[in-house]
């Protein structure tokens, strides 16, 4: 008699286990489009209707996944959205998406996953697997799952399986996407690892197994906080070398000329996306919980947190050398989203910024192709029509986000007056403009 560990793995390598994606959002989606696309039969699980509607329709609402690839998929009976977490005791591969933010005090909300841990748990059942790809605290797969799994009288690694593999979805990234992005992979067990292994071998290039669920949550908040710290130094570079009236993309282009022992990071008005401002956050909290202060993560965010008020402030003393105050000022914001050419709103400095401008008595708009409206703390705003008489009548234009294939910035650089561009967009267009340009 085989064991179910045995059953599980060839009805995944023979790409005959049914999968749930439990959380269909910037991850979920695009993984459950990956598995479906690679023959599994795929459910993907939303408390929100309205979502669920559109995946039975055949239509995506995330970018970097278009509905011409997703509608096939669903006519085949291989992608199917639902709103009832019950089909959980159908499935045989369950995979948890859902964000995992920060409360208001700054400390990891797990709300969103002990939500679904607590609608699956009734409907588990022996030969399953468990993947969370939530980003979260070391120790969070192993402290919240194995005690659910073993109150309802499963064993671990033997009856369920129950593994953690960080999501690595970089929206917009034209290069790297689900498929060819390698995935780390830890288990509870070594049955775990194993089964949680060849999973994952069925959808992407490439697996990298590690020895634990910890160790695989390390691995990701490692990723993030290094690249958070490293933008926080870059970050306080430009602050320095403002004070010194020296231009830190001339620093950073000569820098980046030596070719060993040098990283290039590039400034800007803030972080942004659910992962880089998060992410470290989360070690800080759980060193806390051990008496041990990370010291290098609280001062890059500290830095990085206080960019939009120095973009601000800058931005404000702009005007000032124009014999002109905020209070009243017509100011632009070009892009609304955290990076180029994408809709993604989360964490993104744009909003700060904005906010700050409006307290200050700003009358401020946006343009952003990607994001038609946004919802900020005085209400809706929607996109303006980029136009030469809107730009003829802005005291100041301020480029946060560059979307380089959408903004036509030759008419930006010919009809605006004074732009501060905190993103380096300008200096790659070759036709000059009239503007006065001040960058970050």
């Amino acid at each position: 008699m085989s064991s179910y560990k045995d059953t599980l793995g060839a009805l995944i390598r023979d790409r005959k286990a049914r999968v749930g994606i439990m959380g269909m959002g910037y991850v979920g989606y695009p993984m459950a489009y990956l598995a479906a696309s690679q023959g599994f039969t795929v459910t993907g699980v939303d408390v929100d209707p309205v979502r669920v509607q559109k995946i039975n329709r055949g239509e995506s609402y995330i970018q970097d996944v278009s509905s011409a690839e997703v509608k096939p998929l669903v006519e085949k009976g291989r992608l199917r959205g639902a709103t009832d977490y019950q089909v959980a005791k159908e499935l045989d591969v369950v995979m948890i998406t859902v964000p995992t933010p920060l409360n208001k005090t700054g400390d990891p909300d797990m709300s969103f996953v002990v939500s679904v841990l607590e609608s699956i748990k009734p409907h588990l059942h022996a030969g399953m697997l468990i993947a969370l790809e939530s980003t979260t605290y070391p120790g969070t797969t192993e402290e919240l799952f194995v005690p659910a799994i073993q109150e309802k009288g499963f064993k671990v690694g033997e009856e369920v399986f129950v593994g953690f593999s960080p999501e690595r979805i970089d929206p917009g990234n034209p290069t790297y996407g689900p498929k060819n992005t390698p995935k780390v992979v830890g288990g509870v067990t070594p049955a775990c690892t194993e089964i949680a292994t060849d999973f994952y071998r069925q959808l992407v290039d490439t697996v990298v197994p590690v020895s634990s669920t910890t160790t695989a949550e390390m691995v990701k908040l490692y990723e993030n906080t290094f690249r958070a710290i490293n933008i926080g130094l870059v970050n306080e570079l430009a602050i320095i070398c403002d004070l010194l009236k020296v231009d830190v993309w001339e620093i950073l282009d000569a820098a980046s000329s030596k070719p060993f022992g040098f990283m290039r990071f590039n400034p800007g008005p803030g972080l942004g996306g659910h992962c880089i401002p998060v992410d470290p956050s989360y070690l800080a909290w759980k060193m806390r919980t051990l008496a041990y202060k990370t010291r290098f993560i609280e001062l890059a965010t500290e830095v990085n947190t206080g960019m939009p008020i120095w973009v601000v402030n800058r931005a404000a003393a702009l005007l000032n050398n124009e014999r002109k105050p905020v209070n009243g000022a017509k100011i632009l914001i070009l892009g609304m989203s955290y990076k180029n050419d994408i809709d993604d709103l989360r964490e993104s400095p744009a909003l700060d910024i904005f906010n700050l401008l409006v307290r200050r008595g700003g009358i401020v708009s946006y343009h952003d192709p990607y994001c038609p409206q946004v919802r900020l703390q005085h209400g809706l705003e929607r996109s303006s029509v980029l136009s030469p008489g809107l730009l003829k009548e802005q005291d100041l234009v301020i480029i946060v986000t560059g979307h380089k294939r959408m903004v036509d910035y030759n008419l930006v650089l010919n009809h605006a007056h004074l732009i501060f561009d905190t993103r380096n967009i300008l200096r790659e267009i070759a036709e000059k403009g009239k503007a006065k340009v001040v960058y970050l």
